[in-house]
Order: structure tokens, then C-alpha cells, then sequence
């Protein structure tokens, strides 16, 4: 069983949804906290073993790669005025660890994988959405990979959504379950609640083997007219090994502005330097 090396993050999109925040800045570029989501993604897959990290971006994303890069001025400035580099160097990853390659058309998830496939080459590979911030210890990564060394073929995170949310989600026909594990029988895009085969819903972590790049090199359209990732996948049921699995993680919605606001709170809570005060002022709003 070859090992998970590389995983692959889409990052072209707009972030609309964000506007005007996102108007001149990516919107993996937007802080929980005091850290961009694409850092807690990157280090999510740095922890469980990543060594390649493939940034599949579009136009105005080069802020992406500049944060993982060094900043001479500023680190110059910094050791001038006497400050730690420490924060600095938590957001600085190896050179040669991050690439990158264009999605010139925006053409829907599965298309932004595919735009990887001569990076990913023959490898198993993961994707990471990073406007899905998954918060657990170990990481939703390491904990796939640790399920992958076990039962391998494609995994993909899962977890029960409520039963009128199912159109904003590919959704799994479950077969058998062991412990955190339901052996995938069949996906479906995104179906209307009365259609959908259950309510376990697949969340923006994917281990999937290369035989998944021939898939959406037919360039199939699926929902909205785009190139889904959910159908490519559901061509290697029956081929290959495929299970969800649940991770041991809180997942926040961060490419919604009500689950973006809610992360902020909850890791501003769980942290000594500022928690406390949060804490207090959030009390006096009652």
C-alpha cells in the first residue's frame, strides 16, 4: 500500500460569499483568530505525514504561497525592534513542499483535482477544502490516513447533516459499519431530501486513489453543469475498496458567514491568552 504523500487543496474559487472582504484577498487568506484557514489546513496535512502540498489556484491567489514563503523585511524588522520570530515561523513551510498549478475555468470541484493529475501522478493522494476547518487531536487527516493503513482504496469524511441540508452536500448510500467506518456503496450530488439515500454527508476531507484522475478526464458534467469530484468517485464503487469515515473532530462551516463568525468564537474561547476575556464579554451580552 504506497503512502499518502501529496494532497491537493482547490483554493481557485472567488469567495463571493465574502464580499467585500474578499474583494483584493483570497478567501483562505480570512483569520480565525489570529491564523489564516490555509494554514490550519496545511498544517493538518503536514501532521499526518503530507509531503507535498498542491495549491490548485486562479487568478490574484499568489497571497496563498507568499504566507508559507519567508519575509525578509519583516522578519528583519521584527529582530530589530528585539520581538520573537515564533509566529512568524509557525506560518513557514520548507521550500519545494508547496507548488501550485492553475484551474483557468471554474468548472467545479472535481475539475480543480484533475487540473493536479500530472503532480499527483500514480500516488494516492488527499484533498483538503480548507473553508471546512475540521478541529480535533490528532487531525481529520492523520486520523483518515491511521483508517486508510487499514483498510486502504478511497476514504472520505463523513458526517450525519440535517436531513433539509442534503442538497448542499454528496451524500453517501450506506453498506456496512464498523466502529467510525461505513463502507460506501454508492454517492449522490447533492440530491433534494425526499432523494436522498441517507443523511450522511460527505465534509471537505478526501484519501482517493490516481484511477480517479481517468474518471474526470471525461470531463462528465454533473450538478449545476459542473465537473463533480462525487461522481468521479462513485465510478470506482465496486473497483476499489470505499469507506467514510467519521473523525473524532468539530467541523466549522467557514465558507458560510454564520459558521466562519461561530469558529472564531469557539477557538477564541479555547485559547489562555484572550479565552478569558471573550469569556466576559460575551457574558455581558446576555
Amino acid at each position: 500500500m504506497k503512502q499518502v504523500r501529496k494532497a491537493v487543496f482547490p483554493v481557485a474559487g472567488l469567495g463571493t460569499r465574502f464580499l467585500p472582504a474578499t474583494k483584493a484577498m483570497p478567501k483562505e487568506m480570512l483569520t480565525i483568530v489570529d491564523k489564516p484557514l490555509i494554514q490550519y489546513a496545511v498544517e493538518e496535512a503536514l501532521e499526518a505525514g503530507v509531503e507535498q502540498i498542491i495549491f490548485v489556484t486562479g487568478r490574484g491567489k499568489q497571497a496563498l504561497e507568499d504566507h508559507f514563503d519567508i519575509a525578509y523585511e519583516l522578519e528583519a524588522a521584527m529582530r530589530g525592534r528585539g520581538k520573537s520570530l515564533d509566529l512568524l515561523d509557525s506560518a513557514r513551510v520548507p521550500a519545494g513542499v508547496i507548488t501550485s498549478v492553475r484551474q483557468q475555468e471554474p468548472l467545479g470541484l472535481g475539475h480543480a483535482v484533475w487540473c493536479a493529475r500530472h503532480l499527483v501522478g500514480d500516488e494516492p493522494f488527499a484533498v483538503l477544502l480548507p473553508d471546512d476547518l475540521m478541529v480535533g487531536a490528532p487531525g481529520c487527516l492523520a486520523q483518515m490516513v491511521a483508517a486508510y493503513r487499514t483498510v486502504g482504496g478511497n476514504i472520505v469524511c463523513a458526517e450525519q447533516v440535517a436531513p433539509d441540508k442534503t442538497a448542499s452536500y454528496g451524500i453517501i448510500t450506506p453498506g456496512a459499519t464498523a466502529g467510525a467506518l461505513t463502507e460506501v456503496k454508492g454517492l449522490v450530488e447533492k440530491p433534494a431530501p425526499e432523494a436522498a439515500p441517507s443523511t450522511l454527508g460527505i465534509v471537505g476531507r478526501y484519501i482517493l486513489q490516481p484511477e480517479i484522475m481517468a474518471e474526470l478526464d471525461r470531463k462528465e458534467r454533473g450538478a449545476g453543469g459542473e465537473i463533480q469530484l462525487t461522481d468521479a468517485m462513485g465510478a470506482l464503487i465496486g473497483t476499489q475498496p470505499f469507506h467514510a469515515l467519521a473523525v473524532d473532530a468539530v467541523r466549522y462551516d467557514c465558507g458560510d458567514k454564520a459558521g466562519f463568525v461561530k469558529a472564531n468564537i469557539a477557538l477564541a474561547l479555547a485559547r489562555d491568552d484572550i479565552g478569558p476575556s471573550i469569556r466576559t464579554f460575551m457574558a455581558g451580552l446576555q
